[in-house]
């Protein structure tokens, strides 16, 4: 279980986070929503450590992430995959080698700048890849790919990691209906199959209803809602999009 307890995080005079206490259980699809500035991407990336929070505690399965340095941070950032709008690949590479990053914190540095990776850890990386349509491409660019493939090649990349928690930040942004819709496909299927936690972060409601079982709506970095789809009347929408509503 993930638990947060007065998470705060604080820049220059502004608190991104104010106080948000949140539990998750295992296994669970969350989707979190609000409008830009509402500290949705502070709250993904406080989880991660990516932004160190100001105060308050971050406890998952009882260890205290707050506290963890060196070695153990690491693990923590290989154990909760980042999953980013910009897909965040190397797009020179080949998508094959672009995947088996994901095996960078079970080895050494050295042997994966050379892409001296296993016949098993290659095997492991074509079959992910194929679960997502995309074991034919394993061998092109990264930059060769449409924006919805290269992030479906990004969630295989955090799938070699064994993650036991996927933070997802706006990870459908810029992407079109259907690739939209196939990258959301993926996290679904993987949350499902693997029963990996997911949080992520999105600005379309329609979508975060369809997909996830949980909302967590924000504005000015507090919880205003948290609750199931069908709970989010007009009220509350209101209150989180303001003026964006409709485009929400």
């Amino acid at each position: 279980m993930l638990k947060l307890i007065e998470l705060t995080k604080v820049f220059g005079t502004r608190r991104a986070l104010d106080g948000v206490t949140l539990e998750v259980a295992d296994g669970e699809f969350v989707g979190i929503i609000g409008r830009s500035g509402a500290g949705k991407s502070t709250l993904i990336r406080s989880i991660n450590r990516l932004h160190e929070p100001t105060s308050g505690k971050i406890l998952f399965d009882g260890i205290d992430v707050m506290a963890l340095k060196g070695r153990a941070l690491r693990q923590w950032r290989a154990d909760c995959a980042m999953i980013f709008q910009q897909f965040n690949l190397a797009g020179r590479m080949d998508v094959l080698t672009n995947v088996l990053v994901g095996r960078l914190q079970k080895r050494s540095t050295l042997p994966t700048l050379f892409k001296l990776f296993s016949a098993e850890e290659r095997a492991a990386a074509v079959a992910t890849l194929a679960r997502f349509d995309l074991a034919e491409a394993a061998l092109q660019r990264a930059e060769t790919l449409s924006g919805g493939q290269q992030q479906r090649v990004a969630i295989a990349r955090a799938l070699m990691q064994e993650p036991k928690l996927i933070l997802a930040d706006e990870p459908i942004a810029s992407l079109d209906p259907k690739n939209s819709e196939a990258v959301m496909d993926a996290l679904a299927e993987v949350n499902k199959r693997e029963g990996i936690t997911i949080l992520c972060n999105l600005h379309d409601l329609d979508i975060a209803a369809e997909y996830c079982g949980r909302i967590i709506g924000m504005e000015k970095g507090k919880i205003v809602f948290d609750g199931p789809p069908a709970a989010l009347d007009r009220e509350t929408r209101q209150r989180i999009y303001g003026q964006d509503l409709k485009a929400a």
